[in-house]
Formats: structure tokens, sequence, C-alpha cells
């Protein structure tokens, strides 16, 4: 997404290109909502009145905050111990 500033309580959704997997949505993009940006998913599902857009939210600094946790915990050392080492 870029710069672009969403009015309050509006939001965009683009196509996903980045699609592998069904359980991936098939649109994403964000919106503001009571002055909090939050990512937008959305899956289009069938019913039986027709097709109908299923939608997710996520707290962007929540979501920035997880994946930091996920970077942090994958960058520490395991704490490795050999008593063999001479040192």
């Amino acid at each position: 997404m870029s710069d672009y500033q969403h009015k309050p309580d509006s939001g965009s959704l683009f196509k996903n290109d980045r699609r592998e997997k069904d359980t991936q949505p098939h649109y994403r993009g964000d919106c503001l909502v009571d002055g909090k940006e939050y990512w937008v998913s959305a899956w289009v599902n069938e019913g039986k009145n027709g097709k109908y857009f299923s939608l997710k939210f996520s707290e962007k600094q929540e979501a920035h905050d997880k994946g930091m946790a996920k970077a942090r915990d994958a960058a520490e050392p395991d704490d490795f111990v050999d008593e063999d080492l001479p040192f």
C-alpha cells in the first residue's frame, strides 16, 4: 500500500496477486476506523443467496508487534551448552 491517507471510517481493497493457497485472501487492503489503522483481508465465498465477501480486520500496530516478536525470537541464539568444549 502507499502513503495515501484514508479519510475517517474508510478504506481500500486490492486484488491479492500473491495468493498461493486457498486460505489466503482474494483481496487485501487497509482502512481507518475510529482513528486506528487496520489491515483488511477479504475472501470471496458462495452462499445460498449468491456470492459474498468474508472479511477479517487486524490492527496494524498489533500485526507489526507480532511480526517483530517472531523476528526477534528467530534472531536470538539458543542456549547452547557443550560440556566438551575446552573454553
